[in-house]
C-alpha cells in the first residue's frame, strides 16, 4: 500500500514535469517558426506567456502568432495548474505516507511474540542487532533520533521512533509480549529509567542493561535488570588478559559463537536431545561418539552452572548444555537431532 502510494506520486510528478517541458519546447518552436524569433526571444516569449506575467512582446505579433499565443496560454493554464496540484498534493501527503509506513511497521511489531527489544541504536545497540540478526532472532529497535531511524529503517529492521524512557514507547515496541529487553543507551540514568519502566510493564521480561559507571551496577540490579554489562570494564579486562594469558584469549577470540557456517561453540536445550524427555547422563547421551562434540558446560533449570561436568552428570529436560566442536561437528549434531 505504502509503496504503491509512493510510486503513484512519483509517476504524477514525472508526468507533470514532462508536460511542462513539452509545453516549453512547443512554445519555443512555435514562436521561432511563426514569428521568426531567435531562440532567446522565442524562449522569453514562451516563459512570459506560460507564467502570464504580462511583460511586453519582443515585437508586435501577426494574427497567426496571436492565435498560437492564445492556444499556448489556455494549454499552460491546464498544465501548470495540474503541476501545482500534484506538487501541493505531494507536500501535503508526505505525512500521510509516513503514517502509512509507521502503521505497517506497527502492525508487524504487534504480531511479534517473545521478541527482543533493543533500546538505543548506538555502537552497542548496532552490535547487539547484528548478532541477533545473525541468529535470526526477531527484534525491535527503539530510537529517539529521527535521522538514525530514517537512515537504518527497513523491512528487515523494525524501528519505533520515541523515547525509551516513556511507557507508551515501550508498549509500542511490544514490551508486554517480549522475552528480552536490551537497554544500550549511553547514559546510565536513562538506562535506569528504562529498566524500571520495563520491569513494571512485564514482570517476566529478561532485562540486560549497559552501564558506564561501576557505581550504577547495583542500582540497575535493584531496578530489575537481570544482567548489567560494563563495556569499558570488559574491554580493559580483555586487553590485560592478552598480556597475562595471550594464547588462551586468542583461542577464545577464534571461537565463533553464531551467525556463520564456522560455529565452534553452541548452547542447546537438553529437551531437544532427549526422547520423550527421559533423563539421561552425559555418558548415556554420548555426544562425543555420535557427533564429535564435547559438552563443556551444563546449566540446570535453576540457573546454576557446572563447568566441565562429569560423565555421570544428569541432564534434565529444563536444562541447557554448552558444546564445543569443529563447525562440521556442530552441524552434524544439529542434523542428528534435527535442531534448526
Amino acid at each position: 500500500m505504502v509503496k504503491l502510494a509512493i510510486k503513484l506520486f512519483r509517476s504524477k510528478i514525472i508526468t507533470a514535469i514532462a508536460l511542462l517541458f513539452l509545453l516549453l519546447v512547443t512554445g519555443v518552436i512555435g514562436f521561432a517558426l511563426m514569428s521568426g524569433y531567435r531562440f532567446i526571444d522565442a524562449l522569453y516569449m514562451t516563459v512570459i506567456t506560460i507564467t502570464t506575467v504580462g511583460f511586453g512582446e519582443v515585437r508586435p505579433l501577426d494574427d497567426g502568432s496571436k492565435l498560437f499565443t492564445i492556444f499556448l496560454i489556455l494549454t499552460s493554464i491546464i498544465i501548470v495548474g495540474y503541476a501545482i496540484t500534484v506538487i501541493t498534493e505531494y507536500i501535503l501527503s508526505r505525512h500521510t505516507i509516513e503514517d502509512l509506513k509507521q502503521k505497517k511497521m506497527q502492525k508487524k511489531i504487534d504480531n511479534l511474540n517473545n521478541h527482543i527489544i533493543i533500546c538505543g541504536y548506538g555502537r552497542n545497540g548496532k552490535q547487539a542487532a547484528q548478532k541477533l540478526m545473525a541468529y535470526k532472532k526477531p527484534f525491535v529497535i527503539v530510537e529517539q533520533d529521527k535521522d538514525v531511524v530514517e537512515k537504518y529503517r527497513s523491512e528487515m529492521v523494525p524501528f519505533v521512533l520515541g523515547n525509551a524512557n516513556e511507557d507508551e514507547t515501550l508498549l509500542k515496541a511490544g514490551v508486554a509480549h517480549a522475552s528480552t529487553l536490551i537497554s544500550a543507551l549511553p547514559n546510565d540514568a536513562d538506562n535506569l529509567f528504562v529498566v524500571l519502566s520495563a520491569r513494571q510493564l512485564n514482570k517476566q521480561l529478561k532485562i540486560i542493561s549497559r552501564a558506564s559507571q561501576e557505581t550504577s551496577y547495583n542500582k540497575l540490579k535493584l531496578a530489575g535488570a537481570n544482567n548489567v554489562i560494563l563495556p569499558d570494564k570488559i574491554g580493559g579486562n580483555h586487553m590485560a588478559s592478552l598480556v597475562v594469558v595471550p594464547d588462551l584469549i586468542e583461542f577464545i577470540d577464534n571461537l565463533e559463537i553464531g551467525g556463520s557456517a564456522h560455529v565452534n561453540i553452541e548452547e542447546i536445550d537438553v529437551k531437544l536431545l532427549l526422547t520423550n524427555e527421559v533423563e539421561k547422563s552425559i555418558r548415556e547421551l554420548d555426544l562425543r561418539k555420535t557427533t564429535g562434540c564435547n559438552i563443556i558446560g551444563y546449566k540446570d533449570g535453576k540457573g546454576d552452572y557446572v563447568i566441565n561436568p562429569e560423565a555421570t552428570q544428569a541432564l534434565h529436560s529444563d536444562g541447557k548444555i554448552i558444546v564445543l566442536g569443529r563447525s562440521e561437528q556442530i552441524q552434524k549434531l544439529k542434523a542428528v537431532y534435527n535442531i534448526t
